[in-house]
């Protein structure tokens, strides 16, 4: 596995469309499966960031069914990070994710709930895989977090398929995407602080 992801590694940074395209069909028809699997992989290796396997996906099929094989790997790698933190608990996402980090996204989840769930994955520089294992443990409903989810994924997707024809436009696009998300959230978070000092109640997933 570990070498699998080296070459991985090399090839998705190669950015290279075509050398991308001949590694990922090289695995024939297991092709979409491998990148389900990866992205389930990459929680715990931490090799590859998630985002480069939804940008190889669509490379590699095109953005309709790039898209396709994108959020069956987020859906499936999601509800794996939800399962492990909801069955397993507190040590095990420890373990995985550092004391630090789930404290981190413990606050974050607690505070914003359902649209913590939609900023952290509509930018690709927040930490998507860590959302998933606190999730569970904090056992935020399944179906809510999978929504917010999808929900969270579909912009980020639909940004890769678009700007995905060159690499040099995909990462302007995931560069201005992410300042555009950072910045609608930090709006967000003013509002809700200014809503809760004039008395209301934190928007949270209770």
């Amino acid at each position: 596995m570990a070498s699998f992801f080296n070459n991985a590694w090399d090839v998705l940074t190669s950015d290279d469309e075509a050398q991308i395209k001949e590694w990922v069909s090289g695995f024939g028809w297991m092709g979409p499966m491998v990148l389900v699997l990866a992205m389930i992989a990459q929680m715990f290796l931490l090799i590859i960031p998630s985002v480069l396997l939804m940008v190889v996906a669509i490379l590699a099929y095109g953005p309709f069914w790039g898209s396709v094989i994108v959020f069956v790997a987020v859906f499936a790698a999601s509800s794996v990070g939800y399962v492990i933190g909801d069955y397993f608990g507190d040590s095990i996402v420890k373990k995985i994710i550092g004391g630090k980090s789930e404290k981190k996204v413990e606050d974050f989840l607690d505070d914003y709930g359902f649209w913590a769930v939609i900023v952290t994955r509509l930018n690709p520089f927040l930490s998507n895989d860590a959302i998933s294992f606190v999730g569970g443990l904090l056992q935020m409903g399944y179906w809510k977090f999978i929504g917010a989810t999808l929900v969270g994924i579909a912009p980020l997707t639909l940004f890769i398929a678009y700007f995905g024809k060159s690499t040099d436009g995909l990462k302007t696009g995931l560069l201005w995407g992410s300042l555009a998300s950072l910045l609608a959230f930090g709006l967000y978070v003013w509002w809700d602080k200014k809503i809760r000092n004039k008395g209301g109640s934190p928007n949270n997933f209770e």
